[in-house]
């Protein structure tokens, strides 16, 4: 894709909206690998709070996730994206049960949107045809939910996230046609891009994917987020990517700061570094230094973005 082409699809985005929105992609274990409890996501949210209250969660079902998480972010302020993992049917059927279950425990307006699936697409655990059933059964199932108030959550957005490369396949139509929202990850480390280049790749590849949905959905004010992106302080280098904080945070202020200011919605890939994740051998090694705070909750670098310009 072009850089006009890229240019004219920003701004349709920005003139709905000057800012793009960020939210974090939160873990639910702690450093030891035991499901966080409430008290410890009150504490995230505490230190969230400064720059989001917003985050996206995986599952609903695993470590008790709804059920804790869900009453903790509502107590907080937080909107959440909760996730549904669809790709075996004992798993899926454990989310359904956890919605019907814990749903009614909180408020509609705590749940931001319900995601089915996280790269389902890309990992090929699903055909489109099969992620656009489980979405529309997913759909199905809320109209016989109601919220702590005794309101549906018939109309909550329900959809998926994907790899950006995957979303440009005329193969994920089905799912995209079936979906409330689509958002889309793009990881220019894992491209192997120099830091110089890092931002200009990451433009593109969600220009592109922003481009397919608004084609098969015919609208231009969508729901649309960066479903993760981000980059690892420390590991090894893979190809050409370089993990530092130094470059973490150049891809923070050049990609999505900078994407925030063209209006596009971003979920930063993470919140905290993971310290459970265990070191294995190549480049998964960096698998547990893509949190913007570290495992002691610390700030690696300034978030704050210039939209000045």
């Amino acid at each position: 894709m072009r850089f006009s082409t890229i240019v004219a699809l920003a701004g349709a985005v920005s003139s709905v909206q000057a800012i793009g929105q960020l939210a974090f992609n939160l873990g639910v274990k702690d450093n030891q690998g035991n499901c966080k409890s409430a008290e410890e996501y009150k504490h995230d949210f505490s230190i969230l709070s400064s720059y989001t209250k917003k985050v996206r969660v995986y599952a609903a079902s695993d470590c008790n996730t709804l059920e804790i998480l869900g009453p903790a972010a509502e107590e907080a302020g937080f909107t959440v994206f909760f996730g549904i993992w669809p790709n075996d049917d004992a798993h899926f059927q454990a989310e359904q049960d956890a919605l019907k279950t814990y749903l009614p425990n909180i408020k509609k307006s705590t749940v931001e949107a319900i995601t089915v699936g996280s790269e389902a697409l890309y990992r090929a655990d699903l055909t489109a045809q099969e992620l656009s059933d489980k979405i529309d059964t997913i759909r199905d199932l809320l109209k016989d939910v109601k919220d702590s108030d005794g309101e549906s959550y018939e109309g909550t957005q329900v959809g998926f996230v994907d790899s950006w490369n995957v979303l440009v396949d005329g193969g994920s139509r089905p799912a995209i046609q079936s979906a409330d929202f689509v958002f889309a990850n793009a990881f220019s480390y894992w491209q192997g891009q120099t830091q110089n280049n890092a931002s200009y790749s990451f433009f593109d590849d969600i220009m592109q994917a922003l481009q397919t949905i608004q084609g098969i959905k015919g609208e231009t004010d969508i729901n649309f987020w960066v479903g993760e992106t981000g980059w690892p302080s420390e590991g090894t280098a893979f190809e050409s990517s370089e993990p530092s904080v130094d470059n973490a945070h150049a891809f923070w202020n050049d990609a999505i700061c900078a994407i925030r200011g063209w209006g596009i919605n971003v979920i930063a890939f993470e919140a905290f570094d993971e310290a459970w994740k265990p070191d294995t051998s190549g480049t998964s090694d960096v698998e547990k230094y893509w949190g913007v705070w570290d495992a002691d909750n610390k700030l690696k670098y300034q978030l704050s973005c210039d939209f000045s310009s």
